[in-house]
Order: structure tokens, then C-alpha cells, then sequence
């Protein structure tokens, strides 16, 4: 996520850094931000927003926001080996949106890799509320000693602990994680979500 924020910075001509604080320490930033992940806000407000912060033109901006970040390969091949093996394997995400712009849909996040896919606009609720993941288990049919977890953000992990989850905190080495997920998978029958 990181490097994909850089470089809509470096295409958009904006400083070091201000995209991350729009949404991270800019108080209307944070709250349509919230606000779009559980489906208060749609991408056309939060494009607007964001947009006004940053004083750049708003249009498709979820979209250009976006544009550098791609489903990193060697985790949907440890997705797909896992699902080839007959682990169920989800998609909890705090949604981006889906409309105007369904990023989903744009990287090939509907793909033959997930059994079910969660995301907070459709649920309500978003990482790191307990109730996601609860969700998210009921969808799978399995309970939390039976899944992994993975996320790039620390914060999001203990909820899912909580309900004895194994978690994998992602950080910037794709091939660790996917080996980390694969040796859960050699280690155990239980169902990484």
C-alpha cells in the first residue's frame, strides 16, 4: 500500500507524504475515509474530500489513487495452492468502494482465489471491530483455531487473535509471507481463512 501511495504522489505532483496524511492525520480525511469503509460515504464523497485536501481535481480519483497498487503474485499463488488443496480461503478487506470505481473487480479480486469475500461496506463494520472477523468466520464455516490471518497492518491482528486466529503480520517481503502461509498449511489440516 505504501509504495503505491508514493508513487500517486510522484503522478500527481504532490509532496512527500500529504497523501498519507490526508488520510491519516487530516480530521476530514480520517472520517470519510471511515465513513466510505462501512458504506456511510460513497467513493464520489470521499473523492470529493480528498480531493479538497489535497487541492487536486477529485474526479475518478479513487481510481488514480489506486492505480499502482496490484495483487501481489506471490500471494495469490499461495491463496490458490491453498484453495487446490481444499483450504477455504476469504477476502476481509475495509472496502475502497465500489462505485463509481470497483477496485475489486479492476485488480482481479473476483477470481477463482476466494471461497467468500468480506468487505466492510457490505457488512456495516470494519478492521479491526471484533464482528467482522466473526462474520467473516461465519462465511467460511470454521472457527478461529482453524484460520490464519493476514494483514499489513499490526492494529488489525489482535481481534482476530482474540477469537485464536493465527495471524501473519504482512510487512514487505510477499515471499516470507506466502512461506509463512504455506508452512500453516504443511503443518496442520485446519482451514487458513
Amino acid at each position: 500500500m505504501r509504495s503505491n501511495g508514493e508513487a500517486f504522489e510522484r503522478a500527481e505532483g504532490l509532496e512527500p507524504g500529504t497523501y498519507f496524511a490526508a488520510l491519516g492525520s487530516h480530521p476530514d480525511g480520517i472520517a470519510v475515509y471511515a465513513a466510505l469503509e462501512v458504506g456511510e460515504a460513497t467513493q464520489e464523497e470521499w473523492n470529493r474530500v480528498i480531493g479538497g485536501i489535497l487541492g487536486i481535481d477529485p474526479t475518478d480519483l479513487m481510481r488514480r489513487a489506486l492505480a499502482n497498487l496490484h495483487p501481489e503474485p506471490a500471494i495469490v499463488a499461495a491463496a490458490r495452492r491453498a484453495r487446490a488443496s481444499g483450504v477455504k480461503v476469504a477476502m476481509l478487506s475495509n472496502s475502497f468502494g465500489l462505485e463509481p470505481y470497483n477496485p475489486y473487480e479492476d485488480k482481479g479480486l473476483w477470481t477463482d482465489c476466494f471461497d467468500t469475500v468480506v468487505l466492510s461496506e457490505r457488512e456495516g463494520v470494519r478492521k479491526p471491530a471484533p464482528e467482522i472477523y466473526r462474520r467473516t468466520l461465519d462465511a467460511l464455516g470454521l472457527t478461529g483455531p482453524q484460520c490464519v490471518f493476514v494483514d499489513d497492518r499490526a492494529g488489525n491482528l489482535p481481534p482476530a487473535e482474540a477469537l485464536g486466529i493465527r495471524t501473519v503480520h504482512h510487512t514487505t517481503d510477499p515471499v516470507a509471507t506466502a512461506g509463512l502461509l504455506d508452512s500453516f498449511l504443511a503443518d496442520s489440516d485446519p482451514a487458513p481463512a
